[in-house]
């Protein structure tokens, strides 16, 4: 899950495709070509990374940390990022932005064996990504006409979301099965040179001049900026349907991370293969968030918003569950077949089928979480707080989707990666149940 796929001013319905006239303007076509290279990357390297620190330390609570890795920078620095990115020229940020992270990735060979060298680095090229999305949306007025805006930044979002299929279920896996992790850093680490050669052909973008110093602009933003962030958390406060559109969003934020701590352990117990094979489990969910998508651009106009997004949540825990419940499942369906007139089936072939159809399931659940809560709230925010409440629900978000992300990791060290597992599933299908009897009124969340 990459950090530049964040909760935006735009939400796109997700019933328009993208536009892609737009990709006749060649500026822009750098831009975005570099982008979808960075964004394939970025979740090629969180798969490979995942394998990698599973591999070498084999403790749950390092991979907490590898994600909190990916997740610290963005909370900690997004509120001022685009302050500094107004300040340099936005071609040198993009340009300077990823082929530090070139650097980082080819640097992080020489040390993989070194849990704290890979985390630093690793740190660093978040830094590095917090400063390139501000510049990156920046720079899209400068190369298109107005009219192509919209067209362009739904061109951008569609390849965030698309992004991480490829690179985090399918590219990644692939990599790291066929060449192993160090592979896959290799090739990130070659995605990102290329994309910082891209922008090098992309025109000057200098800082826009102001008037007064920079310090004075700086502290009148720093003011402007609480401002904001207090009139943001008062309407959630006041706004029982925010809220539970922030739980929501929460939860959706961290099922990734969460499987990404558990996973490599989850198939080793569950399976008893290597945290390598755990793509295994990210291929069928990743499907399984594509089928998701399109049950929506078929069907979603005629279910309410709310409906979708608590049938979601409940899939997505009771598909998590039944993920923990796996081998239990296929040694019963192996004995049923035993009984019918030994019937092939194996209780490891069972198990492995009962992943793969469950994991899927579960992707396909996810999807009808994520989308509709955003949704949700870009049609019932008033526009005049919108960007500002906006802003605090991406920190929050963030935020929130630390909690279990740092909680799992030495959970599972001590109960194992399996029950941990049934219990954030327990959990979430919980938060559906409350969300069903205690919610918002029926009224919210709905269809404009």
């Amino acid at each position: 899950m990459s950090r530049e796929s964040k909760i935006t001013k735009e939400i796109p319905d997700f019933q328009r495709p993208p536009d892609v006239s737009v990709l006749r303007n060649g500026a822009f076509l750098r831009l975005w070509v570099a982008q979808l290279l960075t964004q394939i990357g970025g979740n090629v390297v969180l798969y490979g990374l995942t394998v990698l620190v599973a591999e070498r330390s084999g403790s749950t609570s390092a991979l907490s940390a590898l994600f909190l890795s990916f997740l610290v920078p963005a909370v900690v620095l997004s509120p001022i990022a685009g302050v500094w990115v107004d300040r340099l020229d936005t071609r040198l940020v993009l340009i300077v932005a990823n082929l530090s992270r070139a650097g980082a990735f080819f640097l992080m060979l020489g040390s993989v064996d070194t849990l704290g060298t890979v985390l630093l680095l690793n740190i660093f090229g978040s830094v590095m990504t917090t400063l390139f999305a501000p510049a990156e949306l920046s720079m899209i007025p400068r190369l298109v006409h107005v009219e192509q805006l919209n067209s362009a930044n739904g061109l951008f979002t569609f390849t965030l979301n698309a992004a991480f299929a490829i690179g985090f279920a399918l590219l990644g896996p692939a990599i790291v099965r066929i060449a192993g992790p160090e592979a896959a850093i290799i090739f990130v680490a070659a995605l990102f040179l290329v994309a910082g050669l891209l922008c090098l052909g992309l025109p000057a973008a200098p800082p826009v001049k102001r008037e007064g110093n920079i310090g004075t602009s700086t502290r009148e933003t720093t003011r402007t900026t609480t401002g904001e962030l207090l009139v943001g958390l008062r309407y959630i406060r006041d706004n029982s349907s925010v809220i539970w559109s922030l739980i929501y969003l929460s939860i959706a934020a961290s099922v990734v991370g969460v499987m990404g701590v558990l996973g490599p352990e989850y198939v080793a117990d569950a399976l008893g293969l290597q945290a390598r094979d755990f793509w295994l489990v990210v291929l069928p969910i990743g499907l399984g968030v594509v089928t998701g998508i399109l049950a929506l651009n078929s069907w979603g106009k005629a279910i309410a918003r709310r409906t979708l997004i608590e049938v979601g949540l409940l899939g997505v825990g009771g598909g998590l569950a039944l993920l923990a419940l796996a081998k239990p499942i296929s040694l019963a369906i192996s004995d049923g077949a035993s009984l019918l007139g030994d019937l092939p089936i194996d209780a490891g072939a069972s198990a492995l089928g009962t992943v793969i159809f469950v994991a899927y399931l579960a992707g396909a659940a996810y999807g009808l979480v994520a989308i509709p809560a955003q949704t949700a709230l870009q049609a019932e925010l008033p526009e005049e707080v919108r960007g500002r409440v906006f802003g605090v629900l991406n920190m929050l978000v963030s935020l929130g989707s630390f909690v279990p992300i740092i909680a799992v990791g030495p959970i599972a060290d001590q109960i194992g990666g399996t029950n941990t597992l049934l219990g954030v599933g327990i959990v979430i299908a919980g938060v559906a149940l409350l969300s069903i009897t205690r919610g918002p009124k029926r009224h919210a969340l709905q269809e404009s």
